[in-house]
């Protein structure tokens, strides 16, 4: 029986403590892409020390909240289309962000496994009680073991994954007191125009926009077919014998792969033989890359807008399956090294009004590494978090940090039930 989460409070915004800027604020040609029209939704779990006050914590997680939205002040704003509706703007007038506390009969133990449905720990960020949805969302819920699980919603056209975890570790500082505000470091900046276009007509080739036939119904089959959540934790042993089996099936590797590039080129090939798919179907991996230092100049420090390309590896069913983890390694390899600024500055261009490019979704799985944002660390005076997730697992493939085991990695994502145990014995039986 699935749990309950009720509301015991009534939903509020919360408005920056101290007067901020009345302005309207545009959006970088990245945020505003049609790829990024949707929500970022963490969920961090804590095992709350004993006896701790409810209405205390509660207090001063407000409290910290409208501290923490005097230099983030634009996630007090509210998200608009342009008139011209060549891209989004955030009207900025201290409209506040929004904050709700919840009871459940959820434990900190029910999320040490996969959630039994897509959407089983959707009501743990209750969003929708808000008539216009801020760009930012927190939820407080109780858990009936007296644990706490934290959900906080964002926009993603407003802020990226990296800028999140800068303002989650502020807001945390400033719940604890253990920093002042005036102290933080990196100090947020604005600056979307240093990612808009600039009217660039000769744009390269870039795989990630373009289409290919879908041959087995794909976009059918992940619509209509219910989706299973899977958890599967790699650790460290486990990780260097995947560097080892890629070694030894390369035909280019020169040199000792990443974690992430054998992880994600395991998956892939996991995923894509547990789906039964045409040996002719063309697939690929999307993932995102940090372009922070990879334009040129360097993005300043704190930039907290969207500052991500996605890599592009691509290959056929047939290849990806029969060629070995080392072809696959050696194709997310290749897609990483392909980035810089000018591969940047293109997808900058291609994303913009009025080409409007994004990705298909014929043959792609798409993975997110979260483990390396350090959502770990987060801490509101409840101890690091005991488990960090997203609030719904779906087809996006996430890579998540494991608590006290640094380099370990756990992998979650939703695939077709039909595939699902061919998927989880695959993803456990590297050699096969």
């Amino acid at each position: 029986m699935a749990s309950s989460v009720r509301l015991v409070k009534k939903p509020v915004l919360v408005a920056p403590v101290d007067p901020t800027p009345s302005t309207v604020l545009s959006l970088s040609s990245l945020d505003s892409q049609l790829f990024l029209r949707f929500p970022i939704e963490y969920l961090l779990v804590y095992a709350s020390p004993h006896g701790v006050d409810r209405d205390v914590t509660a207090a001063r997680v407000k409290a910290a909240l409208a501290r923490s939205l005097v230099p983030y002040y634009p996630l007090a704003g509210r998200v608009k289309t342009r008139p011209d509706s060549t891209g989004l703007d955030v009207v900025c007038q201290a409209q506040g962000a929004g904050l709700l506390e919840a009871v459940s009969d959820y434990t900190a133990s029910d999320f040490q496994r996969a959630p039994r449905s897509v959407a089983e720990w959707r009501k743990l960020l209750l969003v929708e009680v808000f008539k216009v949805v801020p760009p930012l969302v927190v939820q407080l819920t109780w858990l009936s073991d007296g644990c706490v699980a934290l959900g906080i919603g964002f926009s993603h056209c407003v802020i990226d994954g990296i800028g999140s975890s800068e303002f989650l570790n502020l807001f945390a500082e400033l719940a604890t007191s253990r920093a002042k505000l005036s102290e933080f470091q990196p100090k947020p900046v604005w600056d979307r125009q240093l990612l808009n276009s600039a009217g660039r007509t000769n744009l390269g080739t870039h795989p990630e926009f373009g289409r290919v036939p879908d041959l087995s119904g794909f976009v059918t089959r992940f619509a209509q077919e219910r989706l299973s959540p899977t958890s599967i934790t790699f650790d460290k042993t486990w990780l260097k014998e995947l560097k080892n089996i890629a070694m030894s099936t390369s035909q280019a590797g020169e040199f000792p792969y990443t974690s992430f590039e054998v992880l994600s080129g395991h998956i892939w090939r996991s995923w894509a033989r547990s789906l039964n798919l045409p040996a002719k179907q063309v697939l690929k991996l999307l993932f995102s890359i940090n372009i922070r230092n990879r334009v040129k100049p360097s993005l300043p420090a704190g930039y907290y807008g969207n500052a991500f390309v996605l890599g592009c590896a691509q290959t056929s069913v047939k290849d990806l399956t029969e060629k070995g983890l080392g072809y696959c390694a050696d194709l997310v390899r290749g897609a990483k090294e392909r980035v810089g600024d000018e591969y940047a500055r293109e997808v900058v261009e291609s994303v913009s009004w009025p080409r409007r490019a994004s990705p298909d979704s014929v043959g792609v799985l798409i993975i997110s590494q979260w483990s390396r944002l350090g959502l770990d660390r987060v801490d509101f005076g409840l101890g690091r978090p005991v488990h960090v997730g997203p609030i719904c697992c779906d087809r996006y493939c996430l890579f998540l940090p494991v608590r006290d085991r640094m380099e370990a990695v756990k992998v979650m994502v939703a695939v077709p039930t039909s595939a699902v145990d061919r998927y989880e014995n695959l993803m456990r039986s590297p050699y096969s």
